[in-house]
C-alpha cells in the first residue's frame, strides 16, 4: 500500500505554496537584487510542482531556488535586514525539501519491498531490476572513493610540526580528546565538526593532516577535488553524497571519528556565478547539503579542508567551518626547529647557535622553503665529493653497518692537494663505491645554500592572508 503523499516518517507534510508564497512575494519581490528576483521565480514554480504532488520535480527544483537563494544573499550586502530574511527563506525551503526527501525515499523503500502475492509479477521484476541497480550504481562510486581511506598512517606526530600551536590545539579538540575523554564532550559540548586551515602556500596545512592521520584513531579520508569530480552527469553529486555516507557508516562502526581532508577546497567550492554551468552547481549545493547534516547524525564526522586562497571560497561554504585557522609563515623559533627537523640524524657540526643564527637570515621563509634550504645544504658535501681530485683514507664507521659494526680503517674521504696522505683521484675513478664516506654538514653548508635561496611567499599573498583573518579567521 502506497504512503499517504501528505505524511512522511509520521509528520504532516505542509505545502510551502500557502505558507511561504505569499509571504516573498510581499517581502522579495520590491528588492532590486535580480538573484532574488530570479530565485523567487524558481521557488514559484517548485510550489506549484509541490502542490500538484510532483514531489521529486518540487524536490529538485527547491534545491535550485536554494541555490540561487544563496547567490543572493552574497549580493545583498548593503541591508543585511533583506539578507537576514533571505537566509531565513533559505532556512524554511530547506526544511521543506528535507521532508519531501525523506518522503521520496520513503517511497522508494516501500516500493522496493515485496508487493503481495496477487501484484503483478512485471512490476515486481522491475522493482526489483531498479533495485539492483541502483545497489550497483552505488557500490561502483564507493569503489572509486576506496582509494581515499587512508590505510596506512603517515609517520607525522605531533613533535614535528613546529609551532602552530593554535592549529594543533583545535584539531586535537575535534579528534583527539574526544575519544580518550568521551565524559569531556557531554550536552551542547560538542567537538568542532568543520575546521579550515588557510594561508600562504608551503606554511605546513597538508602536513598538519598527515598528523591528524598520525595521531587520530579511527578513519581518514583524504580526497582532491578531482577525486569527487565526474564526467557522467550526476555522478559527482552523488559521489559528493557517497563521502559523507561513507564517513558516517565508519564512525558507526567503529565508534571513533572520521576525518574527511579535503586539500585545495577552493578548486572545488569557489564563488558561485550566474555565468556557472549548472553541474558545478550541483556540486556545490550537495557540499553544503552533506556539511550541514541536514536529517542526518555528523557527530563523530570532522571535515577539515586546506586552502591557499580563502577568499576565493563560496561564503555559504565559509559558514560551514566553525573555525577557519590561519598558518602563518613561522617564526624565528619555529624555523630554528625546522632546521633541526630537517636535518634529522644526517651527520653535520652544526651547533645550537648556529640554529639560530639560521632561522634569523631567512626571515620571510616557508616551511616549505626551509626543508628545500636543508636539502641543498645536506647536497653541498655531495657537490664537494664531485670536484674532489684528491683523497685520502681515514678511519670511520662501517660501511654496512654504522651503529653497532666495527670501525672501518680505510674510508675514502676527498682532501685538499697539498695533504700529505692524500693521493690523486676523482670521484668516478674510486672502485670501491661504498667506502666513500659523506662529510658532515656545516655551518658553512648553510650559508651557501642561503645565498642562492629565495622565499616563495610575497609581501602582497601574506597582506591579503592578513586581511581575510581579520575578516573572517583566527590567529594560528
Amino acid at each position: 500500500m502506497r504512503c499517504d503523499p501528505i505524511i512522511a516518517c509520521g509528520q504532516i507534510l505542509t505545502p510551502l505554496a500557502v505558507t511561504l508564497t505569499t509571504n516573498i512575494a510581499c517581502q522579495l519581490c520590491q528588492m532590486s537584487v535580480d538573484f532574488t528576483d530570479r530565485a523567487v521565480t524558481i521557488f514559484k514554480r517548485a510550489s506549484q510542482h509541490d502542490e500538484a504532488k510532483e514531489y521529486e520535480d518540487a524536490y529538485r527544483v527547491y534545491m535550485e531556488a536554494i541555490d540561487v537563494f544563496l547567490t543572493a544573499i552574497k549580493y545583498e550586502s548593503r541591508n543585511p535586514v533583506k539578507r537576514d530574511m533571505l537566509r531565513q527563506k533559505v532556512r524554511e525551503i530547506m526544511d521543506r525539501a528535507t521532508k519531501i526527501k525523506e518522503y521520496i525515499e520513503a517511497e522508494k523503500a516501500a516500493q522496493a519491498a515485496p508487493p503481495p502475492a496477487s501484484g503483478d509479477a512485471a512490476t515486481k521484476t522491475a522493482k526489483k531490476d531498479k533495485s539492483k541497480e541502483d545497489e550497483e550504481d552505488k557500490k561502483r562510486l564507493r569503489g572509486g572513493l576506496e582509494g581515499a581511506i587512508v590505510k596506512t598512517k603517515p609517520n607525522v606526530p605531533w613533535s614535528n610540526i613546529a609551532g602552530l600551536e593554535a592549529a594543533k590545539d583545535a584539531l586535537k579538540e575535534a579528534v583527539i580528546l574526544p575519544v580518550r575523554f568521551p565524559q569531556l564532550f557531554t550536552g551542547n559540548r560538542k567537538p568542532w565538526r568543520g575546521i579550515l586551515l588557510y594561508g600562504p602556500p608551503g606554511t605546513g596545512k597538508s602536513y598538519l593532516a598527515k598528523a591528524v592521520a598520525t595521531e587520530a584513531d579511527g578513519t581518514f579520508f583524504s580526497v582532491s577535488s578531482s577525486d569527487l569530480m565526474s564526467r557522467w552527469l550526476g555522478d559527482s553529486e552523488k559521489l559528493v553524497r557517497g563521502l559523507f555516507e561513507m564517513a558516517r557508516d565508519a564512525r558507526r562502526e567503529d565508534g571513533k571519528p572520521a576525518i574527511i581532508f579535503i586539500d585545495e577546497i577552493d578548486s572545488m567550492c569557489s564563488n558561485r556565478s550566474e555565468g556557472e554551468n549548472d553541474a558545478t552547481k550541483r556540486i556545490k549545493t550537495e557540499f553544503l547539503v552533506q556539511m550541514q547534516g541536514v536529517g542526518h547524525d555528523d557527530d563523530g564526522v570532522l571535515v577539515l579542508a586546506a586552502t591557499n586562497i580563502p577568499w576565493g571560497l563560496d561564503p555559504a561554504v565559509r559558514r560551514r567551518f566553525e573555525r577557519r585557522i590561519y598558518i602563518p609563515l613561522p617564526e624565528q623559533q619555529a624555523r630554528a626547529q625546522m632546521f633541526k627537523i630537517h636535518l634529522g640524524n644526517t651527520p653535520s657540526t652544526v651547533t645550537e647557535a648556529d640554529f639560530q643564527e639560521l632561522a634569523a637570515l631567512t626571515e620571510g621563509y616557508s616551511g616549505s622553503d626551509i626543508n628545500v634550504l636543508v636539502r641543498n645544504a645536506m647536497m653541498e658535501s655531495v657537490r664537494t665529493l664531485q670536484v674532489a681530485t684528491h683523497f685520502k683514507r681515514v678511519p670511520g664507521p662501517d660501511p654496512e653497518d654504522p651503529v653497532n659494526g666495527p670501525p672501518c680503517p680505510n674510508r675514502l674521504v676527498p682532501c685538499s692537494p697539498g695533504d700529505p696522505d692524500g693521493f690523486l683521484m676523482s670521484l668516478t675513478d674510486i672502485t670501491e663505491p661504498k667506502l666513500v664516506m659523506p662529510l658532515p654538514v656545516t655551518r658553512l653548508d648553510f650559508l651557501r645554500a642561503i645565498r642562492t635561496a629565495r622565499p616563495s611567499v610575497s609581501q602582497a599573498d601574506i597582506n591579503d592572508h592578513l586581511q581575510f583573518t581579520r575578516d573572517f579567521g583566527q590567529e594560528g
